[in-house]
């Protein structure tokens, strides 16, 4: 029928996968979304004229904090060590919006899909924080895994469906 939910017992209850028989492997992901913003908003930020400082500068560390604390935001993710993350941004003006993409590298027992999705959307949150004083109308979306490598699963890419 189908792949079983992992994040259950028998009886239904939530527990955490038990990875302790798991052979660590070299584990990659890869994360993106987007904010749109208004052409105020993007001018600013490319200009540099936020009233809070360096917008991408501190996306770029808060989508690094959030990817090194997500097992403590996910109740069923385990702490892993992260051995890369990267928080990368385009603008791109002609649609007014500014994307976000997070890279995670780590070699253990489980994937770093999680901490790559949590990195970007933390990213996102922290240009909509410091943009919203110039206007609230911004949306962030299409958040989602890219590819991922490594573990029992093999290779993921995202394809349009």
């Amino acid at each position: 029928m189908g792949k079983e939910f992992s994040h259950f017992d028998k009886n239904g209850n939530a527990v955490m996968v038990d990875v302790s028989n798991k052979a660590p492997t070299f584990r990659t992901a890869t994360a993106t979304g987007y904010i749109a913003v208004g052409p105020e908003i993007m001018a600013a930020v490319t200009e540099g004229n936020i009233k809070k400082g360096d917008v991408l500068g501190v996306a770029r560390v808060a989508g690094i904090m959030g990817v090194k604390q997500t097992s403590s935001l996910i109740p069923m993710c385990h702490p892993l060590p992260i051995q890369k993350c990267a928080v990368d941004f385009e603008l791109d003006q002609e649609n007014s919006r500014i994307h976000v993409y997070c890279t995670v590298k780590t070699e253990g027992k489980t994937g770093v899909e999680m901490e790559a999705l949590t990195g970007v959307q933390t990213a996102l949150l922290t240009i909509y924080d410091m943009c919203k004083a110039i206007d609230k109308h911004m949306v962030m979306s299409e958040i989602h895994l890219v590819e991922k490598t490594g573990g029992k699963s093999g290779v993921f890419r995202f394809e349009e469906k």
